[in-house]
């Protein structure tokens, strides 16, 4: 299905995209934040694999959003745009020319900051406009280098969007992101591996219908769901360095 990967590998592969979509879908974000570092172990470069979680994206992301535009805080995603578009642009570059080994240095580091965040329960928060625009920027060019970015603009986001239009709000700026991130891969010629997410799509729709059905559950108990995840995370991004540094 993949390259040349055993069926055992096959197996594991499915079930990470089941657990991303879950992911994309009962929280609204983090699919690839939460998936990334995991495929990783099954090959460690990530142009593979972010241009098959793009594709995944835009399908799942359009599928929602084709009755939800009406929910979509318009106001501030256009406002918001202007610090997150110009640095995911640089971000994309960053990925196709950094050595593999840098990338996934840069992914583990970041989820286990991510991971560490959530199982101690600190909340990346900011109150203050120029955090806003900072959180922004970063969050925009790590989404960019390897679609890693969103809790640190999803921070943001949930202090200016309410909570009923926060989802959907959010859906659309992944599809812009990724539209610009695809559009970027097709311009330099990188390998979409688009048979392949093609094949993996139904599985990926396995684990978007689970966290639709989730959602509610997920955000009613969103402190100990992240708890659990975190810790989850801080043990796989500890093993990815370890395997690299080694």
């Amino acid at each position: 299905m993949l390259l040349n990967f055993s069926l055992d590998q096959t197996l594991v592969i499915a079930v990470l995209f089941v657990w991303a979509g879950f992911v994309r879908t009962g929280l609204g974000f983090g699919g690839a934040a939460l998936g990334l570092p995991l495929m990783l172990f099954v090959h460690n470069d990530p142009l593979l694999w972010l241009p098959i979680i793009s594709t995944h994206l835009l399908f799942f992301s359009g599928l929602t959003l084709r009755t939800r535009l009406h929910n979509v805080d318009w106001r501030y995603l256009r406002q918001s745009s202007i610090y997150i578009i110009p640095p995911a642009i640089i971000g994309v570059f960053g990925l196709v020319n950094l050595p593999i080994l840098w990338l996934n240095v840069f992914i583990y580091s970041i989820t286990l900051f991510y991971g560490l965040t959530w199982l101690f329960n600190r909340a990346i928060e900011s109150r203050r406009n120029w955090v806003d625009k900072l959180l922004l920027i970063l969050g925009g060019y790590i989404a960019g280098t390897s679609l890693t970015g969103a809790p640190l603009m999803v921070a943001v986001y949930m202090r200016n969007v309410s909570r009923e239009q926060l989802r959907d709000t959010l859906f659309v700026l992944w599809f812009i992101l990724v539209s610009i991130k695809m559009t970027t891969f097709v311009a330099l010629s990188v390998d979409l591996h688009f048979l392949a997410a093609l094949t993996l799509i139904p599985i990926a729709a396995v684990g978007h219908m689970l966290g639709l059905k989730a959602h509610d559950a997920i955000m009613r108990n969103d402190l100990l769901f992240k708890r659990w995840i975190g810790g989850g995370l801080v043990i796989v991004s500890a093993l990815g360095l370890w395997n690299l540094w080694i």
